[in-house]
C-alpha cells in the first residue's frame, strides 16, 4: 500500500465541501497510507482561498504530510515537463507534484489526469 499524495484540485474540492472526495480522503488515511500534499499545492491553494477556507484548509494541512521539493524532485519534474509540456499542456506545478508522488513512491490523486500522463505513475481513481 503506496501513501497518497493530494492534488491541489482534490484539496480544492475538500474545502468547497464536497463530501464524496472528504470521505474518500479521510478513508485513505484510515487505511493506514500517509497523506502528503506539497508546497506547490499550498501555495495553489493559499493563492485561491475563498473567504471562510482559511481555517478548513489549515485542518487539511495540519492533518497530512508536507513532502518537500528537493533536487530530485526538480530533475524529474524538468524531465516530465520537456516529455508532457506541449503534448499535454503539463505545467510546472504538475510536473512538481508527479515528481514529488513519483520519488515518494506516493500514488497521486487527482481529478486533472489529462496533465498527468506519466507512465511510471500511479494515478488514483475515485
Amino acid at each position: 500500500m503506496h501513501d497518497m499524495l493530494l492534488d491541489s484540485d482534490v484539496i480544492i474540492e475538500v474545502l468547497r465541501g464536497n463530501e464524496d472526495v472528504l470521505e474518500e480522503v479521510i478513508s485513505l488515511g484510515k487505511s493506514g497510507r500517509a497523506i502528503l500534499y506539497t508546497p506547490i499545492s499550498k501555495a495553489e491553494i493559499y493563492h485561491g482561498i475563498r473567504e471562510g477556507e482559511t481555517g478548513k484548509a489549515e485542518a487539511l494541512f495540519s492533518g497530512c504530510i508536507s513532502v518537500p521539493i528537493t533536487d530530485e524532485i526538480g530533475e524529474k519534474a524538468g524531465r516530465y515537463l520537456s516529455q508532457f509540456h506541449k503534448s499535454h499542456g503539463t505545467d510546472i506545478a504538475d510536473a512538481l507534484i508527479a515528481a514529488a508522488a513519483f520519488v515518494n513512491k506516493a500514488d497521486l490523486f487527482t481529478f486533472n489526469r489529462k496533465h498527468f500522463p506519466m507512465k511510471d505513475l500511479k494515478l488514483y481513481r475515485l
